[in-house]
């Protein structure tokens, strides 16, 4: 079973180790400062506390700070209901874009068939970057409905834009014929802005 750190843990195995925090703070302020400054990358800095990490007191001392970090931050949401409700629009928010990027990838039932990192990485890259067109012409088209709406007289608040998502899916026809024909044709002007005070 594991163990976690608890800031108010009496047994030795689960408390946090604050003399090793302590001890090694003045490394862990130069790593800090260091990755900050960019001096050091975080990949190097990975590299090297991973290396004998058991026997890495840096290390450590930086489990421990997590570890104290997590639980303030657990203390936080249990107590504070806006942060909760915070997190809770960032998770959905995560999880709405996985789940469209999923629905996207249906090609190989979007699993990763290569081995190979690096067309691995192509793969995911490309995937975002499908993602992003697909979601950026539905925000355009969506936009400009909604700039027909109020201009024909529909209120239309913050709140009815905040219950709309870009990650629309019945606009899209997957397995439909791609005209690429009139992809030389430029787009008419974009105005991404829009006016809410009008329409009250």
């Amino acid at each position: 079973m594991r163990r976690e750190s608890h800031l108010f843990s009496t047994d030795p195995r689960t408390a946090s180790n604050w003399q090793l925090i302590e001890t090694e703070w003045p490394t862990l302020m130069w790593v800090t400062l260091s990755v900050k400054e960019g001096s050091v990358s975080s990949v190097t800095l990975l590299r090297r506390l991973n290396n004998h990490s058991r026997k890495n007191q840096s290390y450590k001392a930086f489990r421990e700070v997590g570890r104290a970090v997590r639980t303030i931050v657990l203390l936080r949401y249990l107590s504070d209901p806006v942060l909760r409700e915070q997190i809770q629009r960032a998770t959905n928010k995560a999880e709405a874009y996985n789940g469209f990027t999923k629905w996207l990838h249906f090609g190989s039932h979007g699993y990763l068939r290569s081995r190979d990192p690096e067309l691995q990485e192509k793969a995911i890259k490309f995937l975002d970057l499908v993602a992003s067109s697909v979601i950026f012409s539905t925000t355009v088209d969506m936009t400009e409905q909604l700039h027909q709406m109020s201009t024909a007289g529909w209120t239309i608040g913050a709140q009815d834009l905040a219950v709309i998502s870009p990650h629309r899916r019945d606009n899209m026809l997957r397995f439909g014929d791609y005209d690429t024909t009139t992809l030389h044709v430029p787009p008419g002007p974009f105005v991404p802005g829009l006016d809410l005070g009008a329409t009250r």
